[in-house]
């Protein structure tokens, strides 16, 4: 995420454009044509807005908002790559589209996978050749990491002239569509959440990678809670020629650039942590700090004015957070930590004052006088009544993994395993959706037992309330499926 100057005019050969910047997402991006939407969030700029297409100039959305269109759904988008072949791959589906290429959901039809195929745009392409050495060289760097925090990168290539990234599909959504469906996190899943996105960064910065354009949309969340960061070093370059004498690059996305960025120092870890800071920010506000709708103007507050308070936002987030995300959005990058692995180590200081497990039960069972509870060991037991007079217990533990892979373990047992019930028990777990039926020793003894796992740096008491009353539900239907009998 750099800023360069060159003291010179454009050649002869140089083709001029025109910057828009969104003031709705306050993303940078170089319109193909006049009156483009944002291909961030879909707003429309008009020809005002936008200005001739030949001409640079300073971004200045101030001229008149003419209102912001709907976001168009890109999952129902049509276009001529889906259901065709390129090269060992088959394009099913549209996943999303912007400024850096669009996502097909694929199949590797040798491998007999499903995958994630970023094509890059051909105006990309065309306008920016130096762009394809960036990409093949950076591509190749970020394919070398293998982290649980990172999407992976399997391929990397070029059939009929579309330049493409084999990437891990991640079933999941951004860490900007969760605040979007689910508003700002609880402080404690924002932080864990942060802390995962910065274990995945301090991989990349230990091999010497930067990512230069960290943002929630480049963070997928899997089903299971697990964020995932992809497009390293994949930063849109815009070029800027405020005064006809200077030609600026920005590089990234301009909310969530260092203040040092605007002032023509290099990209640097640090950066990538002011980045992660704006992250966490937003998943504890679901606001960006700085926000205008005038490119100048949003320079002026992030290299000028002080972070807003929290206590604006949430009284509930605790002071030793607001403090952590103060720290990693210092605006001297001298006052931040250094790098990814800096920061997962001060997330982690914050995190060892989370709540326990015991604290989460006493959240989602608050307004549930019927269900009882209590602590066995490392485990709790919790006792449900059903309507009808039948009865249920499970049981909530976390698993014996490392600190950050660790599980939440909640399960409740439904019968002795007899050879009699594989059959249907089998059929049963077909039908499963969440969780599984599985056997386990209980007692020195098989017994079939309803098992589901959360990641337990991510769960939140609404999600223990809801699995452990499935859960139960279903270890009882099946025990009285079996069965009969109401024993457990």
């Amino acid at each position: 995420m750099q800023m360069s100057e060159k003291s010179k005019h454009p050649g002869p050969n140089t083709r001029l454009f025109t910057a828009a910047f969104c003031p709705s997402c306050q993303f940078l991006y170089e319109p193909e044509q006049v009156s483009q939407s944002c291909p961030s969030c879909g707003y429309v700029a008009s020809v005002d807005e936008v200005g001739e297409t030949h001409v640079h100039r300073p971004v200045d959305a101030s001229e008149g908002i003419k209102g912001i269109a709907p976001k168009a759904s890109l999952a129902k988008e049509v276009d001529e790559l889906i259901g065709q072949r390129l090269g060992v791959y088959t394009c099913d589906a549209l996943l999303g589209a912007g400024a850096m290429g669009r996502v097909y959901l694929a199949r590797h039809r040798d491998l007999h996978r499903k995958c994630a195929l970023k094509i890059l745009p051909p105006s990309l392409v065309s306008s920016d050749p130096a762009y394809i050495d960036r990409f093949m060289n950076e591509g190749q760097a970020a394919a070398a990491l293998n982290h649980p925090n990172i999407v992976t990168i399997h391929a990397i290539g070029e059939e009929r002239e579309y330049h493409f990234l084999e990437m891990e599909f991640v079933a999941g959504r951004s860490l900007r569509e969760l605040i979007e469906d689910e508003g700002p996190q609880t402080p404690v899943r924002a932080t864990s959440l942060t802390l995962r996105v910065a274990e995945g960064l301090a991989a990349a910065h230990r091999a010497g990678i930067l990512h230069r354009d960290l943002k929630p949309d480049n963070v997928m969340l899997t089903h299971q809670g697990v964020p995932k960061i992809t497009d390293f070093g994949l930063a849109k370059r815009v070029v800027l020629n405020p005064n006809s004498e200077k030609l600026m690059e920005f590089v990234g996305t301009p909310s969530f650039m260092a203040p040092e960025l605007f002032e023509h120092q290099p990209a640097s870890t640090a950066s990538d942590v002011y980045a992660l800071g704006i992250c966490y920010f937003y998943l504890l506000t679901g606001q960006l700090p700085f926000h205008s709708e005038n490119l100048n103007e949003l320079i002026q507050r992030v290299t000028h004015d002080p972070l807003p308070s929290f206590r604006s936002f949430d009284r509930g987030i605790p002071m030793e957070m607001a403090e952590c995300a103060t720290m990693l959005l210092a605006k001297a990058a001298r006052n931040r930590p250094q790098s990814g692995i800096e920061a997962v180590q001060l997330l982690e200081a914050v995190l060892g004052q989370v709540e326990d497990i015991e604290s989460l039960l006493q959240k989602a069972f608050a307004n549930h006088p019927d269900i009882h509870w209590k602590r066995e060991g490392t485990r709790y037991r919790i006792d449900l009544s059903f309507s009808g007079g039948r009865h249920q217990t499970a049981f909530v533990e976390p698993s014996e993994h490392a600190a950050a892979d660790r599980l939440l373990r909640i399960s409740s047992v439904c019968c002795p395993a007899l050879s009699v019930y594989f059959e249907p028990a089998l059929r049963l777990n077909a039908e499963i959706l969440h969780g599984a039926l599985a056997i386990a020793e209980i007692d020195n003894e098989a017994a079939f037992v309803m098992v589901d796992n959360y990641p337990l740096s991510t769960v939140d008491p609404e999600e223990i309330r809801r699995s452990v009353l499935e859960v139960a539900h279903r270890a009882d239907a099946i025990e009285k499926l079996l069965t009969g009998l109401d024993l457990h």
